[in-house]
């Protein structure tokens, strides 16, 4: 069956008859849980935590690390959640996304709403009272740009949208930095920066794979408006770059051997990756012979593996 037809089946199926009772109780808890995106809270996660092992030198203290990790999970599930309810008209026609709570309608866009104004009011008291005001001030302002600019303004009208959208998913750096410190720095700048550059590689990848759900719904993703050696390209653009800027931690922060050995190391793993990609797209179109998810899933592990070196780097000195 072809990708075409296993869309048109997966979309006549029938939904399941509702669950009662206490299956009907976890299946609310899990939507809930499900607009918070938990995989995205991960990612960002990932990328506060080290950091602050960084900035303090040292394993940071325990309860400011709860607090943070705690104030920025909410945080991201309050963007997430809001980004879910004015996405509900899309989500409900793309295939990946139409299993989301809102379109189900186990969550209505009224409760939603209200679930994640909530969780961004908690977010902010939590990093305001137990971290400190600069750190929640930059995790409210990295909420309202993933909302009002990605969300609302950037992602239905240019194919730059990730580009400059994916800004918000850069700020857990230098919120995990603030945290600790309470001031910026170059440091964090830098790695703000490589998730910068990261992320539209990371996203065009996965958009090459949905290409079809978002030409269906009019967002233009650049896999959509652009032909897949074209997306490539760029890629490995962004792909140069990014390793390029994680090198310029070790003079930035002055670093040991540790860090640089494992970001060339990773940057060279990713390019390889990413040159592939762009080989197998030159000429075709087929997404079976260009394989997008094999860089998707490497650019989730190269940004682990970045970060986990970064969190390492000043215990090992």
């Amino acid at each position: 069956m072809t990708y075409v037809g296993q869309r048109a089946s997966a979309l006549s199926q029938p939904d399941p008859p509702p669950a009662t009772g206490a299956a009907a109780a976890r299946d609310v808890v899990a939507a809930y849980v499900g607009l918070t995106k938990p995989r995205v809270i991960e990612l960002l996660l990932l990328t506060t935590v080290p950091v602050m092992f960084f900035a303090a030198g040292r394993v940071p203290h325990l309860g400011l690390v709860v607090a943070t990790v705690v104030g920025g999970a909410l945080s991201a599930g309050s963007a997430s959640a809001l980004n879910c309810v004015y996405d509900r008209d899309i989500d409900e026609q793309m295939r990946r996304t139409r299993r989301r709570a809102i379109p189900r309608h186990i969550v209505t866009p009224g409760a939603a709403t209200a679930f994640g104004l909530v969780l961004g009011l908690a977010a902010a008291a939590i990093l305001l009272v137990w971290v400190n005001p600069l750190s929640a001030a930059l995790s409210v302002l990295a909420e309202c740009f993933y909302l009002f600019v990605y969300t609302m303004l950037l992602k239905r009208r240019t194919t730059q949208n990730i580009v400059w959208g994916g800004l918000a998913g850069c700020f857990p750096a230098m919120i995990g930095w603030t945290a600790v410190t309470g001031h910026l720095a170059w440091p964090p700048v830098v790695l703000f920066l490589v998730v910068f550059f990261w992320t539209p590689p990371h996203t065009w990848a996965l958009a090459l794979r949905y290409r079809e759900d978002y030409a269906g719904v009019a967002v233009p993703m650049l896999p959509v408006v652009a032909r897949a050696e074209v997306v490539g390209r760029q890629i490995v653009v962004y792909s140069w770059v990014m390793v390029g800027t994680s090198l310029a931690l070790w003079p930035v922060a002055g670093t040991g051997p540790l860090y640089p050995i494992v970001a060339a190391v990773l940057g060279v793993v990713f390019l390889v990756q990413a040159h592939r990609m762009w080989g197998r797209a030159r000429g075709t179109e087929d997404l079976g012979a260009i394989k997008p998810m094999v860089l998707f899933h490497a650019s989730n592990l190269y940004l682990s593996l970045l970060f986990v070196a970064v969190a390492l780097e000043p215990l090992l000195r």
